[in-house]
C-alpha cells in the first residue's frame, strides 16, 4: 500500500530536481511557466509548482541597517543578536502560468476561466492564449492543436522573459505513445519514450512528472482538495492515443503496465542515447552541413545509425514533433542506397554518385513570416534593418526567381539548398539572399546545427 506522505515528497523531489537542472545558477533568480489545461496532470503539477516556490520564501538573516544604507525592504519579525530576520523573498523561484483554449469545444472557455480563477486564488499570474485564427485543420486535429499550442506558448514565454515551460505528461502518457508507436512499426527512435525535455521555438520545454503514474497525480489533488476537468475528448475511440489507453486496459492481466512500459522505454532511451552520441561522433567526421543542407555517404554508416541519421534530420529540418513511419524510412534508405532519388517527410534526398544530398523539399517549406521571426522552424535572420523599422519585409524561400538573381551563387552552396534557404524580400523585391550572395551586414544561421541537434534532441 502507497504512502500518500512519500508519494508526495517523490512528486516535489522530481519537480524540484527538474527545476534546477533549469535553473541557470544554483540559486539565481528563475522564472519558469507551468502550461495548464485544467486536466489532472497539468494541475497537479501546477499546484506541486507553486508550492516549490513558497519554499524558496524563507527567513533571511540582515545586518542591522546604518543610516541612510539601502537594505532590502523588511518587516522585522525577531531579533536575534543583533541581527533581524524577515520573511522576504530573495531572488529565488518565480511561477507563472498559461492556458491555450483552442476553442474546439464549447466548454474550453469556461475551462481557461476556471483555471484563472484557481490561479488568482494562489496569486498565480496567469495568460489565457487562444488559437482563433482562421478554420481549425482538418486531418490529424491532436497534431495540428499540439503544433498551435506549442507555437503559441513559445511567443508568449518569449515575450515575458521566460525560458522554460513544464509540461505535466506521466508515465501514462510514456506508455501511450509506445503503443502507438509500436503500431507504427517504429524502431528506436519512438519507442524510446517522451522527451524529458527539449528545445523548441526558442525556448526549452520540460517533462518533471514522466516517471509518475497518472493515477498518482489525482490522488495527490484529491488529498489537497483540487479539483480538474475531464476533457471528454479523452474517452473519445477516434483517437489513437484514446484507443492506446483503452489497449492498456486490457493488457494489465498480462503484468503490462503504464509503468512497465514507461521503465521499458527509459531502458530503450539509454540506448538510443549511446547510439545518438556514436552518431553525432560520424556526424562531424563524415556528414557536411552547407547552407541548410546534409550530405552523407550512406554506405558510411550502419543501418540502424543511417536510420536514426535521416530520422533526425527530418525533426531538424522541417519540426516535425515524430519521424514517419518505419517503412516509409526504411523505402528511403532502399532507394538512396541503390543510387534514387526520392522525396520523405518535405524532405529532398538527392542521390549523386555514392553520396546523397538532404534538403528541404521546395513545396513542403514555410509561407513568408515577419523580419524578426524564425522561418521555416530552424532560420534565424539578422540584418542592418528590423521588422519594425520595415513592417513590409518578410522572410521566405529563395526560390528560382531570387536565385535568378544570385548569378554568383555556386560557391555557397548546393542549388537544392539554395532554393529553399531563406531571402528577405519586400513584396516581390528581393532584398538580401544572405546564403547565395555576399553581403556582410546580412546573416542567416541555423540554430542549432545537426550535430548538436542530435545531441541534444
Amino acid at each position: 500500500m502507497s504512502d500518500p506522505v512519500s508519494d508526495d515528497a517523490a512528486l516535489m523531489a522530481a519537480l524540484r530536481d527538474a527545476v534546477q537542472t533549469a535553473r541557470p545558477a544554483g540559486d539565481a533568480p528563475f522564472t519558469f511557466a507551468v502550461a495548464v489545461s485544467g486536466g489532472g496532470d497539468s494541475m497537479a503539477l501546477l499546484h506541486l509548482a507553486h508550492r516549490l516556490c513558497r519554499e524558496s520564501v524563507y527567513p533571511v538573516t540582515v545586518s542591522p541597517k546604518a543610516p541612510g544604507e539601502s537594505v532590502y525592504p523588511v518587516t522585522v519579525c525577531a531579533d536575534l543578536g543583533g541581527q533581524t530576520v524577515s520573511p522576504v523573498t530573495l531572488p529565488g523561484l518565480r511561477l507563472e502560468a498559461v492556458t491555450v483554449d483552442h476553442a474546439l469545444r464549447p466548454e474550453s472557455a469556461a475551462e481557461a476561466l476556471g483555471v484563472a480563477e484557481f490561479c488568482a486564488a494562489l496569486g498565480i499570474p496567469h495568460s489565457i492564449l487562444r488559437w482563433s485564427e482562421g478554420p481549425k485543420p482538418q486531418g490529424n486535429l491532436m497534431d495540428q492543436a499540439r503544433h498551435a499550442r506549442a507555437a503559441l506558448m513559445a511567443d508568449w514565454a518569449k515575450a515575458r522573459g521566460i525560458s522554460h515551460i513544464f509540461l505535466g505528461h506521466t508515465a501514462d502518457d510514456v506508455a501511450e505513445t509506445f503503443l502507438m508507436n509500436l503500431a507504427r512499426s517504429a524502431g528506436l527512435e519512438g519507442l524510446s519514450g517522451l522527451r524529458p525535455r527539449w528545445s523548441e521555438g526558442g525556448v526549452t520545454w520540460a517533462r518533471p512528472l514522466l516517471s509518475a503514474p497518472r493515477e498518482s497525480l489525482r490522488a495527490y489533488l484529491r488529498r489537497q482538495g483540487v479539483a480538474w476537468v475531464d476533457d471528454p475528448s479523452n474517452d473519445n475511440p477516434r483517437f489513437a492515443r484514446v484507443r492506446a489507453r483503452q489497449a492498456l486496459k486490457s493488457l494489465k492481466p498480462l503484468g503490462i503496465s503504464p509503468e512497465a512500459l514507461a521503465e521499458s522505454a527509459r531502458h530503450l532511451a539509454t540506448a538510443r542515447a549511446a547510439l545518438q552520441a556514436e552518431l553525432a561522433a560520424h556526424i562531424s567526421a563524415q556528414v557536411t552541413e552547407i547552407a541548410g543542407s546534409l550530405t552523407f555517404t550512406p554506405a558510411d554508416f550502419p543501418p540502424e545509425m543511417l536510420r536514426l541519421l535521416l530520422g533526425q534530420a527530418i525533426l531538424w529540418m522541417t519540426g516535425a514533433a515524430h519521424t514517419p513511419r518505419a517503412d516509409k524510412i526504411s523505402q528511403a534508405i532502399s532507394r538512396i542506397c541503390a543510387g534514387e532519388s526520392c522525396t520523405l517527410a518535405g524532405l529532398r534526398l538527392r542521390a549523386k554518385g555514392p553520396s546523397v544530398t538532404l534538403t528541404r523539399e521546395p513545396r513542403a517549406t514555410m509561407g513568408p513570416v515577419p523580419m524578426g521571426q524564425i522561418w521555416d522552424h530552424r532560420w534565424h535572420i539578422t540584418g542592418p534593418i528590423t521588422g519594425l523599422m520595415a513592417p513590409n519585409l518578410t522572410i521566405a524561400a529563395l526560390g528560382p526567381h531570387g536565385l535568378a538573381q544570385c548569378p554568383d551563387w555556386r560557391p555557397f552552396g548546393p542549388r537544392d539548398a539554395l532554393l529553399v534557404a531563406p531571402a528577405i524580400w519586400q513584396e516581390n523585391q528581393l532584398v538580401a539572399a544572405p546564403l547565395a550572395r555576399s553581403r556582410a551586414e546580412w546573416a542567416a544561421s541555423v540554430q542549432p546545427s545537426f550535430g548538436m541537434f542530435v545531441l541534444r534532441h
